[in-house]
């Protein structure tokens, strides 16, 4: 299938297809990446969307856009359109902040989520983490990322504890808080997987506030809290290998040395992990 490379710029498909909306001044709103942009007819708003990296294939975008078809609106934004590279969404009118949730709100947040459907395609992450290697600079390859690769390969991913829909990029500056309740925005990775890698994916920063978190979840999907806890503890390696490489590999793509920091700060936290 072709890449995202050649499609159509942001001016091009608002000419052809949306030729009564003008583009809305970009507010501090978390997930208008690349050329996303807001775009507006009167009262009505939508969320322009492109792929953030260019070189992906387009069934990656396309399996973004049909996540979103298959959520309700109490979670996702609605889409409304879409082409090659381009999709829009519906807007949704709230606040960003960034700090998450209480953990009680946020358990209820992804609960709902994990509710829902399958997709019916699977996050696997060990070749994620593969390819995260071979597609890092040569010269970010320690030794230490590489032990710890073949450590994970070894062990291979924890037996899922609940296949449901994950979002797996759920962080403050991806909930919007609107007047009728918690939305999640930025879905292109999502798919099916294990419940606990979502909540291991979902890290805060006060060790009272995790476990509160995940026992409130344990509670609403009916799991023995210290079962929910323990596949937790087991996935966060996984969940920190994958941050990790995505920092490193954002850093080849961008040149922007906000990602080795990133980066150096999840090595840090696995070397004292060991």
């Amino acid at each position: 299938m072709p890449s995202l490379s050649n499609k159509l710029t942001c001016d091009a498909v608002l000419s052809r297809y949306f030729p009564q909306y003008h583009l809305v001044a970009s507010p501090d709103y978390s997930g208008l990446s690349g050329s996303s942009c807001i775009i507006a007819c009167g009262e009505q708003q939508r969320v322009l969307r492109q792929h953030h990296t260019a070189q992906a294939r387009e069934f990656h975008f396309l399996r973004h856009y049909h996540a979103l078809t298959r959520l309700p609106s109490t979670l996702a934004p609605k889409p409304v359109f879409y082409t090659a590279g381009w999709m829009a969404v519906e807007f949704f009118s709230g606040e960003v902040k960034s700090v998450l949730p209480p953990p009680r709100q946020l358990a209820s947040l992804l609960y709902h989520l994990h509710q829902q459907p399958r997709f019916g395609w699977r996050v696997t992450v060990l070749p994620l983490l593969e390819r995260y290697w071979q597609q890092c600079h040569p010269a970010r390859r320690t030794p230490f990322w590489l032990r710890t690769l073949h450590r994970l390969q070894k062990q291979r991913e924890p037996q899922p504890l609940r296949l449901s829909p994950l979002h797996m990029d759920v962080h403050a500056g991806n909930i919007v808080h609107t007047s009728a309740g918690l939305r999640l925005i930025d879905w292109e990775y999502a798919g099916d997987g294990d419940i606990a890698l979502e909540l291991a994916s979902v890290w805060m920063e006060d060790e009272r506030q995790r476990r509160d978190y995940s026992d409130v979840y344990a509670t609403l999907a009916s799991i023995a809290p210290d079962a929910l806890w323990q596949q937790i503890l087991r996935w966060r390696p996984w969940v920190l290998m994958l941050m990790a490489g995505w920092y490193e590999c954002r850093w080849q793509q961008t040149g922007d040395r906000q990602f080795i920091t990133l980066a150096d700060e999840i090595w840090c936290q696995l070397k004292e992990k060991r």
